[in-house]
């Protein structure tokens, strides 16, 4: 599957400096910043620094140290939101997934019991 990037897309501009984000964590390989619409407590978006539209392109493209970094900043930013009862990843991906921003990124929700995934 080829896999398209749009380097206009919002969190690449973040990633540039263009717009401003409230930083929650980054190294080398991801930042993490708070999300302007939050639906819980905690809500913050991890996107890695690579040009990678969707997880599964990242899964197939990116390499094993960024795919490490990656996973490493998720881990801390959710011991440094003090998520240790429990969080919620989502990786929307593509259309029919729901994803709404071109770039690969999970979003951490958590700091309150958040009931099933889908509606039964």
């Amino acid at each position: 599957m080829a896999f398209d990037y749009d380097p206009g897309n919002v969190f690449a501009r973040i990633l540039r400096g263009e717009i401003p984000a409230k930083t929650v964590f980054e190294n080398e390989h991801a930042l993490a910043f708070h999300d302007v619409r939050p639906q819980a407590p905690v809500h913050v978006l991890v996107i890695p620094k690579g040009p990678y539209a969707s997880l599964d392109h990242f899964a197939a493209e990116a390499t094993a140290v960024e795919q490490a970094g990656f996973l490493a900043a998720v881990a801390e930013v959710c011991r440094m939101e003090g998520l240790e009862p429990g969080f919620r990843a989502i990786a929307n991906t593509r259309e029919a997934g729901g994803q709404e921003v071109p770039h690969f990124h999970i979003h951490i929700l958590g700091g309150r019991p958040l009931g099933p995934m889908l509606s039964r």
